[in-house]
């Protein structure tokens, strides 16, 4: 599983936790996430992600 981060705010999305508290569930890869996703802390889009290394 990968983890991708925010290059706004640095907050971090891992594929093997999800995010619980937004309504995703564990092991979503981010590429299902919805297309609408943002990120929970600043509020940019999945175009404003990284990978994370």
């Amino acid at each position: 599983m990968k983890k991708y981060v925010c290059d706004a705010c640095g907050w971090e999305y891992n594929e093997e936790l999800g995010d619980p508290d937004n309504g995703i569930v564990p092991g979503t890869k981010f590429e299902d996430l919805p297309e609408d996703f943002a990120c929970p802390l600043c509020g940019v889009g999945k175009d404003m992600f990284s990978e994370a290394e």
